[in-house]
């Protein structure tokens, strides 16, 4: 293949649309309700697997879209860091840290053991 066939349309990619294809044939809600250890009744696994089975085909839809000039993102929107600058400041000791402390020792708060 050129390299200008791969890259007219690279995603979905062909093995996705093979999986996408068997995952709807073999895909089995009971099972997989099974490993969540949930119990559905008949008529959820049922309306479960149609509502699956609806949310794949529209994504097999998208094997259709022209992606040859859209770059990768991982938001829809620009992010940016907001953060402040780190400058150092004043901060309190450890006395009036542990001033409203209900239980201290040794300059260190006292808390209760959680783990056994």
């Amino acid at each position: 293949m050129k390299g200008t066939e791969l890259a007219k349309n690279s995603f979905p990619s062909t093995a996705f649309h093979f999986k996408l294809r068997r995952m709807k044939a073999d895909f089995d809600v009971r099972y997989t309700a099974q490993l969540a250890r949930l119990n559905l009744s008949e008529e959820e696994i049922a309306k479960f697997q149609a509502q699956l089975s609806q949310v794949l085909e529209y994504v097999e839809k998208l094997k259709a879209v022209d992606v040859t000039n859209v770059e990768p993102t991982a938001h829809t929107n620009p992010v940016f860091n907001v953060f402040r600058a780190d400058e150092p400041r004043d901060w309190f000791d450890a006395q009036t840290a542990l001033a409203n402390a209900p239980r201290q020792a040794n300059g260190l708060f006292s808390v209760t053991k959680v783990v056994e």
